[in-house]
């Protein structure tokens, strides 16, 4: 099992400790609830250095991100960021990413944890017919960084006193390369997991004793806390994001997730893996959808419960669930097949072998 650069620091703080993709990470420091609540209005810091990071440079690199990903790459100038996903070559999905344009050259894909490897390998396999040398061109530096998520509506105002450019006022999935607390070239984007702002910042290995201290310094007088990966779930769930291995994987294709809006077919995108079928999909509609949906009758939706129509048939899956703890409600998220994935449906989840009334509903549930 893995540490990253953080990993004393969670120890010395008190955290439970747990195997996550191979990682040795905190799940929770002094209770989830409490943990999520901070992020949601103060300030809270995630150890996300368990993400993998690839760089893929040279001309050759936006044609190669073009056919590999399903969004269209060719909008991003430098300084931007864009969520994405790998199709898999079956119309599922190898893995969801985001892609930050450096220059027209260079390219930063950061990719879940659990999928470096294979991420990796799925992309090497096509990049010597793109003139894309593996470990030259394109590079895994997933080992030489890590990274810090800031999160929450205080985080660029603490930031800002650490940062030696102007942060406060930078658009949602933006990013700098900038001097944070010394450090030199590290690179502060505004992304997050959260959907209650903030940014993350990435460094080497190197300078992780260093960010860390000047993150916690910077945050005191806002009320800055550590967060584990418990709180991470029900933040990025109350805003509907998806998790890879619960509600995406390579049986699920972007338009049954609901992602159809990064899945781009104008000229500029050009061919892409699956291209076909996800045209084909978008024009004749899908068996199943992945939906929100919150709970009627008392009782806590889990990853893996059963979703039931009125006559208790099974017609689903729930992909996640927990009882939200900025929304006080049981919600979830889950692939339903038609026609009881449209809004306002009336579904049950099988809870104990009881029929639970639950609604389909528009995610995000959380709104600021």
């Amino acid at each position: 099992m893995k540490n990253t650069a953080f990993t004393e620091k969670h120890i010395a703080l008190g955290a439970k400790m747990v195997p996550f993709a191979g990682y040795n990470m905190p799940v929770e420091y002094y209770g989830i609830n409490e943990e999520h609540n901070n992020v949601r209005t103060k300030i809270g810091v995630f150890d996300v250095s368990h993400m993998g990071e690839i760089w893929v440079k040279g001309p050759n690199a936006l044609p190669f991100i073009q056919y590999t990903t399903s969004n269209d790459a060719s909008v991003l100038v430098p300084g931007k960021v864009q969520y994405s996903c790998f199709p898999n070559g079956k119309g599922g999905i190898v893995d969801d990413l985001l892609v930050y344009c450096i220059d027209s050259l260079t390219y930063l894909l950061v990719v879940n944890a659990s999928n470096v490897d294979k991420d990796y390998a799925h992309l090497a396999a096509i990049a010597p017919k793109f003139g894309i040398t593996p470990g030259k061109e394109l590079y895994n530096a997933s080992d030489e960084i890590c990274q810090l998520a800031v999160q929450g509506p205080l985080a660029l105002k603490a930031m800002q006193k650490i940062c030696d450019r102007k942060v406060e006022d930078m658009e949602y999935y933006t990013f700098q390369k900038l001097t944070i607390a010394g450090i030199k070239d590290a690179i502060f984007s505004t992304t997050g997991y959260t959907g209650s702002g903030g940014c993350e910042i990435y460094v080497a290995n190197e300078d992780a004793d260093k960010l860390w201290k000047a993150v916690f310094e910077a945050g005191k007088e806002f009320g800055i806390t550590a967060v584990g990966l418990g709180a991470r779930d029900t933040l990025r769930l109350e805003m509907g994001f998806c998790l890879y291995g619960n509600d995406i994987d390579d049986t699920t294709s972007p338009m049954e997730a609901g992602l159809g809006w990064i899945t781009k077919f104008s000229e500029a995108k050009g061919d892409f893996i699956d291209k076909a079928l996800y045209l084909k999909q978008k024009a004749e509609g899908v068996s199943k959808k992945l939906v929100g949906f919150e709970m009627v009758d008392r009782g806590i939706p889990r990853h893996g419960y059963e979703v039931c129509d009125a006559n208790g048939t099974v017609i689903g899956i729930v992909t996640s669930g927990t009882m939200g703890p900025s929304v006080k409600k049981a919600v979830g998220m889950a692939y339903v097949a038609a026609p009881l994935y449209k809004l306002d449906s009336e579904i049950y989840i099988k809870v104990r072998e009881k029929l639970l009334k639950a609604k389909v509903v528009k995610t995000p549930f959380y709104k600021q």
